[in-house]
């Protein structure tokens, strides 16, 4: 049971039926967890934006779904899990295998998967990590801005799966998927 008062896009008035349009605009409807992130509009503006800003950096949306898959799957995140398995299918277009590699942190293509490897170090160290994981992905050819949009990504994905975990969010999305 969600732990948040669920706005219904039908009942939200003022900022935050400003945001819904937003973001019917943007998503092509109001996501079940921005319904509860718009108890605070800062916070569901902060969603957003940050997840908006992102999606013009130098990462694709291929690697930033696995990014979201790695670390739906790293913090237990099933309402992650599900909405990233759907954006990645429908949305970047990978195909299962992909998916799967993405949740272990890990990819067929080299480049993807010491980004996703470099994500992984970096979130189990809380930020900190080894030589050998800098050098790792140095060696693959991964960027100084790759890796600052790394991090901003997993400052994302920390704030969602968090805060889905947390609420127990309902999920819309087709696959109900459960970390392993």
């Amino acid at each position: 049971m969600a732990e948040l008062a669920r706005i219904e896009p039908d009942s939200a008035t003022g900022e935050v039926a400003e945001l819904y349009a937003q973001m019917k605009k943007t998503f092509g409807g109001v996501p079940n967890m921005a319904q509860y992130l718009a108890n605070s509009p800062v916070v569901a503006k902060a969603w957003m934006n940050m997840a908006g800003v992102l999606g013009q950096g130098v990462l694709p949306p291929a690697v930033r779904e696995r990014l979201a898959l790695s670390s739906a799957e790293y913090n237990r995140c099933t309402y992650c899990l599900s909405a990233h398995t759907f954006l990645a299918k429908n949305v970047a277009k990978l195909d299962h295998a992909e998916i799967e590699h993405a949740r272990d942190a890990a990819s067929d293509d080299p480049h993807t998967d010491a980004l996703l490897k470099l994500s992984d170090a970096i979130s189990r160290g809380r930020g900190s990590v080894a030589d050998e994981d800098i050098a790792g992905a140095r060696r693959a050819g991964v960027t100084d801005a790759e890796i600052a949009e790394v991090v901003a990504n997993i400052a994302l994905n920390v704030l969602t799966n968090y805060f889905n975990r947390f609420n127990d969010t309902p999920s819309e999305y087709p696959e109900k998927v459960l970390p392993r």
